[in-house]
């Protein structure tokens, strides 16, 4: 993957991308910390693991923004560029063995959450949030020519899927007392994340060049 950017061109995406990573640490601050206490108070393992999403995802907007920070010297760049990818597939594989010990632990014990209309709000917001945050990252990572910022892109993209299916879970317990689909939608997070964990240690991303 390459880029052919003038120095100013390139300069501009580069500032733009840490815009947008410091817009990614503000929201997935409040975020994470919402949903580890509502889902404490309610005992939803999917929204405590949500919140835990949110954690890595500050994490993974950190090691972007020293990625982009890096971006003037080539040498540092392609250094930031290998070790970004490795630090935010051990996240990814850290939080899938988190919600698939807890989420299972829930199951044998058939322990119902309580409603979380709170959990249920935050998940409607990041659906409408996070997707806008994830395109504008993925054309920054393009114009770039960074597959770093493109594996950090989709995992703000991934925070979409989960809020998906967050919110359903959340939901079906809230109207029809559905306690198994709170681990479950819990369960389903789980071969999204592992996928997009092993992609980023490989050294790959499960983005094309046209997916922005």
């Amino acid at each position: 993957m390459t880029s052919s950017l003038a120095g100013n061109e390139r300069e501009g995406f580069v500032r733009r991308g840490r815009s947008l990573s410091w817009l990614t640490l503000g929201y997935n601050s409040v975020e994470g910390l919402v949903a580890i206490v509502a889902g404490l108070l309610a005992g939803s393992i999917a929204l405590v693991g949500f919140g835990f999403d949110s954690v890595i995802e500050l994490a993974a907007s950190a090691t972007a923004l020293w990625r982009l920070n890096a971006d003037v010297n080539p040498i540092e760049r392609e250094r930031a560029e290998l070790l970004t990818l490795r630090i935010v597939g051990v996240l990814f594989l850290a939080l899938a063995l988190y919600v698939t010990a807890d989420a299972i632990n829930a199951l044998l014990k058939r322990e119902a959450p309580e409603e979380s209309t709170v959990g249920i709000v935050l998940a409607a917001a990041s659906l409408v949030v996070m997707p806008l945050l994830a395109r504008a990252k993925r054309k920054v990572a393009i114009a770039l020519g960074s597959r770093a910022l493109r594996s950090e892109a989709q995992q703000t993209q991934l925070c979409t899927y989960l809020s998906a299916i967050l919110l359903g879970g959340l939901t079906l317990n809230a109207l029809f007392g559905w306690w198994w689909a709170d681990p479950a939608a819990a369960l389903i997070m789980v071969p999204i994340i592992g996928k997009e964990g092993v992609e980023a240690l490989r050294g790959q991303d499960s983005c094309n060049d046209d997916c922005a």
